[in-house]
């Protein structure tokens, strides 16, 4: 038994690496086809995609910030805090997990965007919010946050430092679960073992350290748990994971860092779907 799961463990590891280095020669990127876009020009949500696991992500109000954080309005990278690495990230992720498990996953497409208030939200298991201290959610979206995350969705929070920035999602959480703390998790966590085994957590600070400010920019995780110790959300706190699936085909970050990126994102959509 033990050898087999070695083995299983080997294979899995063969295909990261094997994705990520096919990807880097060709410098391609995946088509954009766009899916139909609304009148404020964020992608409509597709009712046939809630049969599948689709990466979704959660877009939320950032005018308070225009006067000194100027950005365009194509979503991406450039664009709208909470947008950015869209939409190559999912895309990306999701054809890991199509190769590493038999999950019916959403493919080529770009995530469907949504607010935290929006109904169509719980249709989802797994959503993807970023850049999340510029965020300043009204009472319906928190309201929303603890219905998705109460009904068994799955929030992760990724793309942010500081502790100002900390600070501010902490402020928000506890709105919206004032009978919870955020914790610290430690590598020990049934989410870090769920499909991969993740060795450690002390990783290197993805920007060199010293971002913005001159604070100790290590990467830490931490999680928001039910009573009955379900984790419903993770948090990429001074890291950036799915900056490293965006480059994935780009010689932008280590190989071996790219495949760890990737065991994150895995074991979190396992997580997800399995607790």
């Amino acid at each position: 038994m033990k050898n087999r799961r070695l083995i299983v463990s080997a294979i899995a590891l063969c295909l990261l690496a094997g994705l990520a280095l096919a990807q880097r020669p060709h410098r391609k990127k995946p088509t954009m086809d766009l899916p139909a876009i609304s009148e404020d020009g964020i992608p409509k949500v597709d009712e046939n995609l809630s049969g599948r696991f689709t990466f979704v992500r959660v877009q939320f109000d950032t005018s308070q910030y225009a006067s000194y954080y100027r950005y365009n309005n194509i979503l991406g990278d450039g664009g709208p805090p909470w947008s950015h690495d869209y939409p190559v990230a999912g895309r990306h992720l999701m054809k890991i997990m199509a190769e590493l498990s038999k999950a019916d996953v959403s493919l080529d497409i770009n995530e469907p965007i949504l607010t935290l208030d929006d109904p169509a939200l719980c249709k989802f298991p797994f959503a993807y919010l970023c850049e999340v201290g510029f965020m300043n959610l009204n009472d319906k979206e928190i309201a929303g946050m603890r219905e998705y995350l109460l009904r068994g969705g799955f929030l992760m929070v990724d793309d942010f430092r500081t502790q100002g920035q900390f600070y501010n999602l902490q402020r928000q959480v506890k709105m919206a679960f004032p009978e919870y703390e955020l914790k610290k998790l430690d590598v020990s966590h049934p989410i870090f073992n769920c499909f991969f085994s993740i060795k450690t957590l002390d990783l290197p600070p993805i920007y060199g350290g010293g971002y913005v400010t001159n604070e100790t920019q290590t990467p830490e995780f931490w999680g928001l748990e039910n009573e009955h110790g379900r984790l419903m959300m993770v948090v990429n706190y001074n890291y950036d994971v799915s900056d490293y699936w965006q480059f994935s085909d780009n010689p932008f970050r280590p190989i071996e860092e790219t495949n760890e990126a990737y065991k994150f994102g895995v074991n979190y959509i396992i997580y997800a779907l399995t607790h």
